[in-house]
């Protein structure tokens, strides 16, 4: 793992284990799990790669620690460990939201970035970023109170009276 590139895992994804996630033991079914991690891994690679066009390549050993109970709210928590030519590492935790306690890891998920032929394609990404770096955030231009009271009339479909 390289460790330079790492950081702390953040938990931004929670779910509520509810009845229908349950399998006959009554805890949450391991494959409702990975769906979720899968899914809220290649929104990270999305993010990352900048490129809806990505796929699950590898997902190392996964080890259960604890298993979810009905009720019990989960975090799912990635973070970005390698960049390759045309893929992305990353590393999983899955923990119970309220006593903190672990449910699951996984050391190594690899996603691929694809060219719109479906064939992998170099992504040029080297280190984590953020949503909030990329944007470009124009300030808003007010003029006077008139321009206000105006933009919302317009919005409302109401005109102003002059005179």
């Amino acid at each position: 793992m390289d460790n330079s590139l790492e950081s702390k895992i953040n938990f931004h994804t929670r779910k509520w284990v509810k009845p229908e996630d349950l399998n006959p033991n009554r805890s949450l079914f391991g494959g409702r799990l990975l769906q979720w991690i899968d899914e809220e891994a290649v929104i990270y690679a999305i993010v990352q790669l900048e490129n809806t066009r990505v796929v699950t390549k590898f997902i190392s050993e996964i080890n259960f620690i604890q298993a979810p109970r009905e009720g019990d709210i989960i975090e799912i928590g990635i973070v970005a460990t390698n960049f390759g030519r045309t893929s992305l590492t990353m590393r999983c935790e899955v923990r119970n939201m309220l006593t903190r306690a672990p449910i699951l890891s996984i050391e190594k998920l690899v996603f691929v970035n694809l060219h719109a032929d479906g064939q992998p394609a170099p992504h040029g990404k080297t280190a984590i970023s953020y949503v909030r770096d990329r944007l470009v955030v124009r300030p808003m231009q007010l003029t006077g109170a008139s321009n206000l009271a105006d933009s919302e009339a317009a919005e409302n479909g109401t005109a102003r009276q002059l005179g």
